[in-house]
């Protein structure tokens, strides 16, 4: 592949903060930097930037420092403008700095650098629907983790309360069974026929409201994230239908992988896409010794998918079965095996993802809950 010095003349290095941005122009021959400016993080700063690289002409190529965050606005704004060669960094390598030197035209300036020393350049994710799902999957995993942290309360909160309100729920361990219970309470009641309460006691009568209020909670929560993942359904079965023909690919997976695939092309080869969600393994080898490690790195919630899939397909897909029963004999280990399966899910995923879905997209309809 060609380095980014062989393609264009200037590389313009972004530094993306919530309330400004500041580009620096750096010329590839000369290795000077042309201009410096700071715009406001709207459209009209945007704009300005984009009249930036019309006074310096030539080929050009944008290299954005968190296009998936605070330069995401900027980065759908260039792609509507048509720029060809638009850069995703991470966070660059930040130096030991002399005296202090800290400002945003260094980052900017360190940004084009940084984009020109590279070999592998990616693209920033783009789409309507990514970005609906990116939403989704966020809402969901917010609701999903502040009901688990609702429920964790609702028991120790069983566990501490009088006798009178404890009673109702002994015998009952399964976490839906007292999330009903709690939710059933009357906290306007406190006559023993209703829930075992002495009229007048203040703890008693507070416990069962806060019971009650914590449950309710939680109900909200699940069927917040239940409505979710029915429209991320809806937005699969509209965009890729074919991910969840494949084993162990639920809506929820598929989403977590085209969020990270984003669009053809972004991924370079199936290796990349393996290694962005961290199941290459690392070449570990010294002298006559060939290993491979772990590899920690990469889109962790990706990663997470793959382990899914895999453990799915280990359960319930007779091939994968008959896999890990023939690797097992070879003396391969359970986490080895699962490995070698991530591995393999990720070049089917990107082989599929590269490939056009064979029928026509439905249109995307989204039931209400």
């Amino acid at each position: 592949m060609a380095m980014l010095s062989e393609l264009v003349e200037v590389v313009i290095g972004v530094d993306t903060h919530l309330d400004t941005h500041t580009a620096a122009v750096l010329e590839v021959a000369g290795g000077r930097v042309r201009e410096t400016v700071t715009v406001p993080a709207d459209p009209g700063g945007y704009t300005q930037l984009c009249e930036l690289a019309q006074r310096h002409g030539g080929l050009r190529a944008w290299a954005i420092e968190g296009s998936g965050g605070y330069g995401s606005a900027l980065t759908r704004h260039l792609h509507g403008a048509r720029e060809e060669v638009v850069i995703e960094l991470d966070r660059p390598q930040r130096p030991a700095r002399r005296g202090g030197r800290k400002s945003d035209a260094i980052d900017a300036e360190r940004a084009a650098r940084d984009a020109l020393a590279r070999t592998q350049l990616a693209q920033p994710k783009t789409g309507a629907e990514r970005g609906a799902l990116q939403a989704l999957l966020t809402a969901r995993r917010s609701a999903i983790t502040a009901a688990t942290d609702a429920q964790r309360q609702l028991r120790a909160l069983i566990t501490t309360a009088p006798e009178a309100v404890a009673a109702r729920f002994r015998g009952h361990k399964g976490g839906a069974a007292l999330v009903r219970i709690a939710a059933g309470l009357d906290p306007t009641r406190t006559d023993g026929a209703a829930d075992g309460a002495a009229d007048g006691d203040v703890e008693t009568r507070t416990c069962l409201q806060v019971l009650h209020t914590v449950a309710g909670r939680i109900q909200s929560l699940r069927n917040e994230a239940d409505t979710h993942e029915r429209v991320i359904r809806a937005v699969i079965a509209a965009w890729r239908p074919d991910l969840l023909e494949l084993p162990g690919v639920g809506p929820i997976n598929a989403a977590v992988v085209l969020t990270a695939w984003s669009h053809p092309g972004r991924c370079r080869d199936d290796g990349a896409f393996a290694m962005l969600g961290g199941v290459a393994p690392i070449p570990a080898s010294s002298g006559r010794t060939v290993r491979y490690r772990l590899n920690r790195h990469g889109d962790r919630q990706l990663n997470r998918a793959l382990h899914n899939i895999a453990v799915c397909r280990q359960r319930y897909d007779h091939t994968t079965r008959a896999y890990t029963e023939r690797r097992r004999a070879e003396g391969k280990t359970d986490r080895e095996i699962r490995r070698c399966l991530k591995r393999y899910i990720a070049r089917q995923l990107h082989r599929q993802l590269e490939t056009p879905p064979t029928r026509p997209n439905t249109p995307l309809t989204i039931d209400s809950p």
